[in-house]
């Protein structure tokens, strides 16, 4: 088994999980049942925990993103969807009557809350970067004036790492009349945690009229368990908390148990890396994802990258089986390269060769045919030849 997963780490292109840590210091701890149950910041009956880490861990990212200590609530989740799943739920609960609005491109996972919550969910389109499209937000949000909205914004969608606009998301509610009839939630899964160290990305900030912010501790920073973080205000988790005598504490989670592991993994790697590190490693990966892009397109793919992300879109190769061996992401037409820090360029460049040898094959084969991405990544980016300007073919 040890054999099978470490070869499976070599050839990960396709899915955002940053694979270079270290955490055998941490080791000793695999002896305890350690659960941190209940409110991180309340003591429960049961001691095996981590709560100090997890709270330290919840401090960094309430600075980061602009909240004082006694201004928010959080926890570190199970996953990037929990948190999805809890920040929607707040919102839910502030406004029982609302509408959940999110861009076609979102994660499943929010979604799969309006289903669970029984929300009913209006799906915005998407420009041809990824990011939700605020003239059909706005047309669809004058259709509702009268139910208050519930807006997930992507930082970062799933599979072109678009980034919402969420300043002009904001002025749109506000314009349609919605000024204190709305809830946000910022899915930051792989991208929120990257956002802070770029300077020319928009800020997601408290200080702006958001209600949440989640993102996942697995993806770029790296951890040997899925995990997230999820902030929101205190003044807001008043309306899901509950007393529970049984632990002597109080629930205001998703899950009951959760992951104790988790925050002393997250806790080592913010302290290990620090603000500097982490600026160097999403430099890097925005350096390396360009490079990866721009030897695609040399070399006759069809590929598109987002200003702000590390993901890298592309023509959807041919064979399966090349797709499974470098485990990519595909959807329609299209498949992705998430650009992780542990991700170098020599395997990037090993990745181009074997497609570009993959590509040929399939040529000699027959019935190979450069797909058209026009329609999911631009005209300009799409190299199939019916837009070349010089045949005058649209």
């Amino acid at each position: 088994m040890r054999k099978l997963i470490s070869h499976a780490c070599l050839s990960l292109a396709g899915y955002p999980y940053n694979l270079d840590f270290d955490f055998s210091v941490m080791a000793q701890f695999q002896n305890f049942s350690i659960n941190n149950l209940g409110d991180p910041f309340i003591e429960s009956n049961y001691g095996v925990h981590s709560r100090q880490f997890e709270v330290a861990v919840l401090d960094w990212f309430a600075r980061l993103w602009d909240l004082q200590q006694d201004e928010y609530w959080g926890y570190i989740t199970n996953c990037g969807t929990e948190g999805n799943l809890h920040g929607l739920l707040v919102g839910r609960e502030l406004f029982p009557d609302g509408i959940i609005y999110a861009s076609r491109e979102s994660h499943y996972s929010v979604f799969k809350a309006a289903r669970m919550y029984r929300v009913e969910c209006v799906e915005i389109d998407t420009l041809v970067t990824g990011e939700m499209n605020c003239a059909d937000f706005k047309s669809k949000l004058s259709r509702n004036a009268g139910r208050p909205a519930i807006v997930n914004v992507n930082i970062g969608t799933t599979v072109k790492g678009a980034i919402d606009d969420l300043d002009r998301i904001i002025r749109t509610l506000e314009k349609c009349g919605f000024r204190d009839r709305f809830y946000i939630h910022c899915d930051g899964a792989l991208a929120g945690l990257m956002m802070p160290f770029i300077k020319q990305a928009p800020k997601v900030t408290f200080k702006k009229p958001i209600g949440s912010v989640s993102v996942s501790g697995h993806k770029f920073m790296g951890c040997p368990v899925p995990c997230g973080v999820v902030i929101t205000r205190l003044e807001h988790v008043k309306v899901l908390s509950t007393d529970i005598e049984y632990l002597s504490s109080r629930d205001a989670t998703i899950m009951g148990s959760r992951n104790g592991h988790a925050p002393m993994s997250l806790w080592y790697t913010l302290n290990k890396k620090g603000y500097r590190g982490i600026r160097k490693e999403v430099q890097k990966c925005l350096r390396n994802a360009h490079h990866l892009a721009n030897r695609l397109r040399e070399a006759g793919v069809s590929a598109y990258l987002n200003e702000l992300s590390s993901t890298v879109v592309f023509e959807r190769p041919q064979d399966e089986a090349f797709v499974h061996k470098w485990q990519l992401a595909c959807e329609g037409s299209i498949a992705h390269v998430v650009v992780m820090p542990n991700v170098s360029v020599e395997k990037l460049n090993d990745f181009v060769e074997e497609l570009i040898g993959e590509r040929q094959r399939w040529h000699e084969g027959g019935g190979f045919r450069v797909p058209c991405v026009a329609k999911d990544i631009g005209q300009e980016n799409c190299l199939c030849g019916v837009h070349d300007k010089k045949l005058r073919v649209v």
